[in-house]
């Protein structure tokens, strides 16, 4: 998985309803760039560098996959969106939007079309004000100096006012903190393990990942399945008690909620399929003795993908030991959960068909299966 970038942007109006455009931008840059964590005051501020009316000026924090190139032709979409018109004058002038990169990180970009950290942040008190709001900290990586120091340090005598109003961030409306537990859970190669991982970053959750790798029977299965499959379904059995019991019973103060990428009763599931009748009905017997104290998740997410798309998302992830899977074994795990979940009365269930969405890379994809998670049961 791609690590996400973190971004420090720079919004700033002076045309039309202000605070709206500021607001209709920092949607834009939900919908289309990354994830917002934080959103600063609002200030109002004199024109700099011309005649014009006040501006209002915010700064906010935001995560993206997206390269810093990327991020710029976004932003410059954006403003085109919202009705800036750029002139190539160099003049300042007025605006309804702008929206301008200041940190990319610790990298140092110098470019024709980008320059990062932005040249002039540092001498901008309507930068470095909303800034300190959500970034104090923050090391300028060229002049190796935090960004409380660059206001403290500022000659600009501009005299900014915050406005009694707060934007709005649209990733607030994603209520996951609202359960405790969430699990997603999926069919080989539904990209269960992706969207849990996405999630924890982007919603403060702790994330419990299936020690699956570590499985020393996994690869002998697939080559022998009737030989492997009791010991390889005994080793998920006590790996996945051990984890999720350590896991869950570990408070993380500063995580919001947990969240897996699997569920215990998977076991149950796949070794339905695997095992024999007679071994599977010890497994079980098993099974509801260690985990009979087990919390469930208050929520459950099952992501439901076509049989084709799976094994293209086997094929891409390269695993040796997976290439070789039968579509008419992936079709007898979906079949599996899907009959599992019409018995789970005390949980909430959300099956979530995704054939044909891509929410690693598209992002409308993302927001759409966020939508489809978080709605009304």
């Amino acid at each position: 998985m791609v690590n996400a970038t973190t971004y420090h942007i720079a919004l700033g109006s002076n045309k039309g309803d202000k605070f709206k455009n500021l607001q209709d931008a920092v949607n834009a840059i939900h919908e289309r760039i990354g994830n917002i964590k934080l959103i600063s005051k609002v200030y109002q501020s004199p024109a700099f560098g011309f005649e014009g009316d006040d501006f209002f000026n915010c700064c906010l924090v935001l995560e993206s996959d997206l390269e810093p190139q990327s991020v710029l032709e976004h932003l410059l979409a954006i403003e085109k969106t919202l009705g800036r018109v750029r002139s190539h004058s160099h003049v300042y002038e007025a605006r309804t939007i702008d929206l301008d990169i200041v940190f990319a990180e610790d990298q140092i970009i110098n470019t024709q079309t980008l320059q990062v950290p932005h040249p002039e942040m540092q001498k901008r008190r309507f930068v470095l004000l909303p800034l300190n709001d959500i970034a104090s900290k923050v090391m300028h990586p060229k002049l190796d100096k935090v960004v409380s120091v660059l206001l403290d340090e500022s000659k600009d005598e501009s005299v900014l006012e915050p406005i009694n109003i707060w934007l709005k961030n649209p990733s607030k409306q994603f209520k996951f903190s609202d359960y405790n537990y969430i699990a997603i859970e999926g069919n080989i190669g539904a990209g269960k393990t992706s969207l849990a991982t996405k999630l924890a970053r982007d919603f403060n959750a702790k994330l419990i990942l299936e020690r699956f790798a570590d499985n020393p029977f996994l690869p002998q299965f697939y080559k022998e399945p009737e030989r492997y499959a009791f010991p390889l379904e005994m080793s998920f059995l006590a790996d996945r008690y051990q984890q999720i019991s350590d896991d869950l019973s570990q408070l993380d103060l500063f995580k919001d909620f947990v969240v897996s990428d699997y569920d215990v009763f998977k076991s149950l599931i796949f070794s339905k399929i695997t095992l024999p009748e007679d071994e599977f009905n010890l497994y079980r017997k098993l099974f509801y003795l260690m985990y009979k104290d087990i919390a469930k998740p208050e929520l459950y997410v099952y992501l439901y993908q076509s049989t084709e798309q799976l094994q293209q998302n086997i094929k891409k992830r390269g695993r040796d030991y997976e290439q070789n899977i039968a579509n008419d074994y992936l079709e007898k795990i979906n079949a599996g959960y899907l009959d599992f979940l019409k018995t789970q009365t005390d949980v909430n269930v959300k099956i979530i068909d995704i054939s044909g969405k891509d929410f690693m890379e598209n992002r409308a994809d993302y927001l759409w299966v966020l939508d489809e998670i978080c709605g009304e049961m």
